[in-house]
């Protein structure tokens, strides 16, 4: 199967790219390959199972048909009703994830597909290329300036965790990965972490293994219990800690930013604790543990100016 992707960083809050991108119908609005559209049947563009009829700009006829559409987690899915160009199976969609360092929004553009053997290779690079990187790059351009709409309500009330942390770092994501996934690692960009090291000397890509480290003056042990290079994520479990909290869960994942090279890194945690201690444990973990080491990384790796 193949797959194709693009991916950009736009200078406007999530709320005001969900508002441009949302509408189903709304193509010919951002995207200048799209000459006109319309929905079948009379049908919302926000109602799952609708049909777009377009015509690109070069005349080719295409039908697509909603699949899924979040607007607490902006991201929909589509398929091809009436494909664009010779293929089977093409499922596709677009998520957006707001970057909290600098209120920009990083956007991903997917399609997976199956290619005649004759064409292998072919559309993966055509569909990413003059499709997604095209399209996200008029979206860009359009949204220059723009501002939530009045009354947005960012993740619809409901965050994804406790603590949503996310920036961009300034190199190739596989150069940060291979810093990040070394679990026992992290005093090596972390300047208030020491004495890092894995119990038992076990591997520091072994789910399970459980880190020993000091965090200032506390020690602490986390147990490593997700790794994924395909989706260069981690995540981890507190099992000793000196702070008031129960459950603590956490994770982090990094996704390329095509039109640029670079890393867009988020970093979640959750955990229980009593409503006046995450006063203070929410901004720390946020601001003192999280982006603190983005931006260490970001000194460590980067390559300058975010173009």
């Amino acid at each position: 199967m193949a797959r194709a992707f693009a991916s950009t960083l736009i200078d406007a809050p999530v709320e005001a790219v969900w508002a441009m991108v949302r509408d189903f119908n709304g193509l010919p609005d951002w995207n200048p390959a799209v000459r006109d559209s319309s929905i079948e049947g009379g049908l919302a563009s926000d109602v799952v199972g609708c049909v777009r009829a377009f015509t690109l700009s070069n005349g080719t006829f295409v039908r697509e048909r909603l699949l899924s559409l979040d607007d607490s987690r902006y991201s929909f899915t589509y398929n091809f009703e009436t494909p664009a160009f010779p293929v089977d199976n093409y499922v596709a969609g677009m998520e957006l994830i707001p970057e909290t360092k600098s209120g920009r929004t990083y956007v991903q553009w997917w399609a997976t597909f199956d290619e005649k053997p004759d064409d292998a290779g072919r559309f993966t690079e055509i569909v990413s290329r003059d499709v997604f990187a095209a399209g996200l790059a008029a979206l860009a351009e359009k949204l220059i300036g723009a501002s939530a709409p009045a009354g947005a309500e960012r993740w619809q009330g409901l965050r994804p965790a406790k603590v949503f942390t996310s920036s961009t770092i300034t190199a190739p994501v596989e150069t940060v990965w291979a810093k990040m996934r070394d679990f026992a690692g992290m005093g090596g960009w972390h300047e208030d972490i020491t004495k890092m090291h894995m119990l038992d000397g076990v591997r520091s890509d072994k789910v399970s293994g459980v880190r020993d480290f000091l965090f200032g003056e506390g020690l602490l042990w986390e147990q490593l219990t997700y790794l994924s290079d395909s989706e260069r994520a981690f995540r981890y479990r507190i099992l000793k800690s000196p702070m008031p909290w129960l459950n603590y869960h956490a994770g982090a994942r990094l996704y390329p930013v095509t039109d640029r090279d670079h890393t867009f890194a988020v970093w979640t945690a959750d955990w229980t604790a009593a409503p006046q201690d995450d006063l203070e444990l929410i901004p720390n973990v946020h601001g003192n543990v999280f982006q603190k080491a983005f931006d260490t990384l970001e000194a460590q790796l980067g390559g300058g100016a975010d173009r």
